[in-house]
This record gives structure tokens, sequence and C-alpha cells, in this order.
């Protein structure tokens, strides 16, 4: 499954997409980035005359590439052609080690822990584009293809 193939299959959209692409991707791991447009919706009122990127915003773009993306391509690989992805986050633990402005881009990097009776677990790491550590965690997910109507 090549990149685009991957990003047309995830099931959000604008405005809650935070995917731009998938640098690299394999069984055991993934990168992809995310440039935060400065008219965000949710800089509107986070906070008052000091935007930053909320921590539950972090936590969903590193769910997006680090867990959902990577969990796709691994179901691809047992069933693609007549499968949709299903996906429902299972927990999550981030630590947030500095803010990300408007207008930022970040890189996610993921590494599965295990993936077995389809649950996915991964070590993820989000960097601001100097490389340096924003937040990172442990993300898991339940991910199941489902038959195509």
């Amino acid at each position: 499954m090549n990149a685009n193939t991957l990003l047309s299959q995830l099931p959000y959209t604008d405005p809650f997409l935070f995917v731009d692409h998938i640098h690299t991707i394999d069984e055991n791991s993934v990168s992809g980035s995310y440039s935060f447009p400065a008219d965000a919706f949710f800089y509107k009122g986070h906070f008052k005359d000091n935007p930053i990127t909320p921590g539950v915003i972090l936590t969903e773009c590193m769910a997006q590439i680090g867990l959902v993306c990577l969990g796709i391509f691994l179901l691809s690989q047992d069933k693609p052609q007549d499968t949709t992805p299903g996906v429902a986050m299972t927990s999550s633990e981030v630590e947030f080690l500095k803010p990300v402005f408007p207008g930022e881009q970040v890189t996610v990097k993921s590494e599965k822990i295990y993936f077995r009776f389809q649950k996915l677990k991964c070590r993820v790491e989000m960097f601001d584009a100097e490389g340096n550590l924003i937040c990172k965690g442990i993300l898991a997910g339940m991910m199941k293809g489902m038959e195509r109507s």
C-alpha cells in the first residue's frame, strides 16, 4: 500500500484531519507530518491572545499518524481488497514537553510495540521542525477490517 492510498482510507476529513504526509511506513513503524494552520478552529479560544495547540489535538495528530495509519497499513497486509478499516482508540498516555504554536509543522514517529488480537499498541513521539521533542507516549487502539457494503 502506498502513502496516497493509505491517506485516502483515513476515516477523517477537514477540519479534523491531522495528517499531511506519510514519509515512511512498514510493518513496524511509521513517520509522517502535519502543519497546523494558523487559522485552525481550535486556536480561537485556546488561549486568549496567546494561542497554542491543545494537548488533545496533539494527541489526536499522534494517533492519526502513529496508530491509525500504521493500523490501516497492517490490516491491508491481510485483506487489502474487501475491507474498510475500523479504528477505535483504547488508551493513551502522553507526556507534553513543549508547546506547538499556530503555523508550526510537526513530525510524528511511531514504533509498533505489538499488534495482536486486532489491538495495536505503539510508542509515539512528536518533533518540531528543528527536531526537538514536543511530546511522547504510548497509544493503543483496536483495528478491525470491516466488510465493504
